[in-house]
C-alpha cells in the first residue's frame, strides 16, 4: 500500500496546543535564549515566535514592544532571594547574602542584562535598569536590612547603622566594580568587602 506523504503526515501526533501561563513561559524562555545568541539588536519577535514554536501574532498580543517583552524575560528569568541567609553571625550572613547576589548577576539573565544595556539607547537603557533595581539591587537591600536588624538584636552591630547609606553599600560596590572593573567578584574579593568595609562600617563603638 502506498502512503501519500499528505496521509503520513496526518497520522502524526499533533503538538499541543500551548495556553496562558505555559505559552507565556515558552516565549519568555526563548527570548532569553534569543538574547544569548543575537544579543538585543538581532532579536526580533519573529525570531522569538520561532524560537517558542508559535506564532507571531501570540507574542505582539501579549507585548507589543520589544522592550516590554526583554524586560518581562529578564525578570521572570532572575534567580530570586526571598529569604535572608540567617547563620548566627552577621559576617557569616552578609558573606552568604554577597554570594547570592553574585549567582543572580553572573546567571545568564545577569549577564543578559548588563549586555542588553550596553546595546540600547539611553531611553532603552534607562528601562532595562529599572529591571536591575527591582530584580537585584531592591532585594539585596531589603534583605541587607534584615541580616542588620537582627544583627542589631544580638549585639553586634550599633543602632544607628541600619540607615540607607549602609544597606546600599554592598550593591553599590558589587555592580560598581562588575560594570566599570569587569570583576567577577571572587570569593576573596567578597570576604575582603565584608571585613574591610561592612564590618568597621557596623560594628559598635568601643566604649
Amino acid at each position: 500500500m502506498v502512503t501519500s506523504r499528505w496521509s503520513a503526515a496526518s497520522t502524526r501526533p499533533a503538538a499541543p496546543r500551548r495556553r496562558g501561563a505555559v505559552l507565556e513561559r515558552a516565549i519568555l524562555d526563548a527570548t532569553l535564549e534569543q538574547l544569548g545568541v543575537v544579543g538585543w539588536k538581532g532579536l526580533t519577535m519573529e525570531g522569538v515566535a520561532a524560537g517558542a514554536q508559535t506564532g507571531k501574532a501570540a507574542v505582539y498580543r501579549r507585548w507589543p514592544r520589544k522592550e516590554d517583552l526583554v524586560a518581562d524575560a529578564l525578570v521572570a528569568g532572575l534567580p530570586r532571594m526571598e529569604t535572608a541567609p540567617d547563620l548566627g553571625s552577621v559576617r557569616e550572613d552578609l558573606l552568604t547574602l554577597c554570594r547570592q547576589v553574585r549567582r543572580i548577576m553572573y546567571s545568564p539573565p545577569g549577564v543578559a542584562i548588563r549586555a542588553v544595556i550596553h546595546e540600547c539607547d539611553q531611553m532603552q537603557a534607562e528601562r532595562f535598569q529599572s529591571v536591575i533595581v527591582e530584580g537585584v539591587v531592591g532585594p539585596t537591600v531589603r534583605l541587607l536590612r534584615e541580616v542588620i536588624m537582627r544583627g542589631i538584636e544580638r549585639g553586634e552591630v550599633r543602632a544607628d547603622a541600619a540607615n540607607g547609606y549602609v544597606f546600599d553599600a554592598v550593591p553599590a560596590m558589587m555592580m560598581y566594580r562588575s560594570k566599570m572593573c569587569a570583576s567577577e567578584w571572587s570569593d576573596q574579593d567578597l570576604e575582603e568587602m565584608i571585613d574591610q568595609l561592612m564590618l568597621p562600617l557596623l560594628r559598635p563603638y568601643a566604649a
